[in-house]
């Protein structure tokens, strides 16, 4: 039994549909507490703060988000005994609004994207005697994906070699606390990341829309380890949103706008390690991970590129949008 539900933090390792001589797994982020994968770094940053003595019972939080990670700290901070103030873009889905009011915190919302957002954080933190956490620049974003994400891949993947990690980017702090984690057990293994076509700054380009929620937020965040990188790849909205509904009717997975690019970029990045085209696809009902394949047409060798990625929230979170209809 746990005495908390913050003892509940973790997800899966699922395979997905996978380009012929390939296997593409995602981690399933929706299944933590608080249904995205920014619980992990709400809870270590909170925690870090309660180390330092910096959160004490009864104090506020306040924090500038997109969405996730103030659900997350939402979340940490009802569990926890404190008061929250999200900052977030209007422009983001109600429902993610919903969530966090549901958890007691109390929304600011702000005309522009999330730079604005964090500069109406930091009016907040200095006028309400509040905590930012910063999650762009605090070091225990990265370290909580290093010290549970990338440790539950190793461990869900087995003895079974890694190729690539391919990861959206927001603050960073997944394919870099996750990307190191992997590489340390997998050195030759490839570290991908996708952003959004039209906040392609990773790419070089100019950011020209905020049209993903969670992803590509239009700077370079310091928590970004960018020496880890070895591409990046861009999908624009309209593809993931296909995907979403894709990866919904066809596999059963319900993931909102970021998780489909990371798919997609996934299969783009498994197709091109694959080595054998004439070997087919996996069955997605067949547990290539663990073990033995169900029929003999759907094996495929020992060494066919195992590429991981994640899908870091759940579908429901974009319903608004019109995204499934």
């Amino acid at each position: 039994m746990n005495r908390s539900v913050l003892g509940t933090v973790g997800s899966p390792l699922v395979q997905v549909e996978s380009p012929p001589g390939s296997i593409v797994a995602a981690k399933v982020e929706s299944r933590n507490p608080g249904g995205s994968a920014k619980d992990r770094p709400a809870l270590a940053m909170v925690e870090a703060a309660e180390r330092a003595g910096v959160l004490e019972q009864g104090d506020t939080i306040v924090e500038p988000t997109s969405g996730n990670t103030g659900i997350g700290i939402a979340m940490v901070a009802a569990a926890r005994g404190y008061d929250a103030i999200i900052v977030m873009p209007e422009s983001k889905s109600p429902e993610r609004q919903q969530v966090m009011r549901a958890y007691g915190a109390q929304i600011d919302l702000v005309d522009g994207d999330i730079s604005d957002a964090k500069d109406h954080a930091d009016e907040l933190e200095a006028t309400e005697d509040a905590v930012q956490l910063r999650q762009f620049e605090n070091e225990s974003n990265p370290r909580a994906h290093y010290e549970t994400t990338g440790r539950e891949i190793l461990d869900q993947v087995g003895e079974r070699s890694i190729d690539a990690l391919v990861a959206g980017v927001g603050t960073g702090g997944t394919i870099s606390g996750v990307g190191r984690r992997l590489r340390e057990e997998h050195p030759e293994m490839e570290v991908v990341a996708v952003e959004p076509a039209d906040s392609a700054v990773l790419s070089g380009r100019e950011p020209e829309g905020d049209s993903f929620q969670g992803m590509g937020p239009g700077f370079v965040s310091p928590n970004l380890n960018r020496e880890l990188l070895d591409g990046v790849e861009t999908v624009t909205i309209d593809d993931a949103e296909t995907e979403a509904r894709r990866l919904a009717r066809e596999e059963g997975l319900l993931v909102g706008q970021s998780s489909a690019a990371s798919n997609l970029a996934a299969k783009r990045v498994a197709a091109r390690l694959a080595t054998d085209t004439d070997v087919p696809g996996p069955d997605t009902q067949t547990n290539l991970l663990g073990g033995v394949p169900e029929t003999p047409e759907t094996e495929l060798p020992e060494d066919a590129p195992l590429v991981v990625t994640v899908f870091w929230d759940s579908g429901e979170r974009y319903m608004s949008t019109g995204m499934f209809e």
